[in-house]
């Protein structure tokens, strides 16, 4: 395992690329979560060998990517982005990052769960295999929270146990889990749960706390913790399956933490310094 910097996740935005990879080099991130579409545009006028070398030259990572799919859009946006991703997902990988992760909603307002768990492999299928040709994984993140599901008509899959059906449906043999804490904990699962999954099914990690005080049914998604700040979530237990597993890949903090985006607005590598201070420290608890 090794730990990785969303700038985002922790109140940063609008960074540049090599502004990105400085930040993860000077706060201590091994690795960095990065935009692909940029980084096309960065090799295409610069040179790939020159954007190989600002992550090498900094000694960081490339992590993961989010997926350069539209893939929800119902219009023909996401063939398009599918016509141009075997050339993202090639230049990932020379980067050194085969790992490409994205977002599913649980629920639809339009289609059935039947209908939606179809539609979803219909949409994913090409992706997942247009990935696999050029030697890339798709990870796909569940949302747990009862809070965020309960607002559509049709719930989806919202847990681990779903979000394996799924990719044993996609059948590509290349499309895992990322795995937020946060997520396992506000869909009912637990550390054990992990016992299910093998290191190759786990694309990336997020970690994070929850806030003390407030049911599981009732905590609202984007309002969450550092890493061990509370104690709500089982994190010791989370990072001992990893552990065990020998999971190898990149653990995010994505705390959405006010208290952190305030302090980012002022002092980015202080917040950065902060959040992987919270991160290093789940290394001890997982042997």
């Amino acid at each position: 395992m090794f730990t990785c910097l969303a700038p985002g996740a922790i109140g940063i935005r609008g960074l540049a690329l090599p502004e990105a990879i400085a930040l993860a080099r000077e706060s201590g991130f091994a690795s960095l979560a990065f935009d692909i579409r940029e980084a096309a545009a960065f090799a295409a006028a610069q040179g790939a060998p020159t954007l190989r070398a600002l992550f090498t030259d900094a000694g960081v990572a490339p992590g993961y990517w989010g997926l350069p799919v539209a893939w929800r859009d119902d219009e023909q946006r996401w063939q398009t982005d599918l016509q141009a991703l075997p050339a993202l997902a090639t230049l990932a990988r020379e980067l050194g990052s085969d790992r490409a992760t994205t977002v599913m909603q649980p629920g639809s307002d339009v289609r059935s769960y039947d209908e939606n768990f179809a539609w979803h492999v219909e949409r994913l299928r090409p992706i997942a295999a247009a990935l696999r040709d050029a030697g890339c994984r798709l990870g796909i993140e569940y949302i747990g929270p009862r809070t965020f599901r309960q607002k559509f008509q049709h719930e989806f899959i919202y847990d681990l146990p779903g979000l394996l059906d799924l990719t044993a449906a996609l059948d590509t043999g290349n499309v895992g889990v990322l795995l937020d804490a946060w997520h396992l904990y506000t869909s009912g699962g637990t550390a054990a749960d992990i016992a299910r999954l093998t290191a190759r099914d786990i694309v990336a990690v997020h970690v994070n706390d929850a806030p003390s005080g407030i049911a599981r049914d009732d905590q609202v998604d984007n309002v969450r913790a550092l890493p061990l700040e509370t104690g709500v979530i089982d994190l010791a237990g989370f990072m001992s399956r990893l552990h065990t597993l020998e999971y190898d890949g990149p653990v995010t903090p994505e705390p959405f933490s006010q208290r952190l985006n305030d302090q980012a607005a002022h002092d980015q590598l202080g917040a950065a310094r902060e959040a992987l201070r919270t991160t290093a420290a789940l290394w001890s608890l997982g042997g």
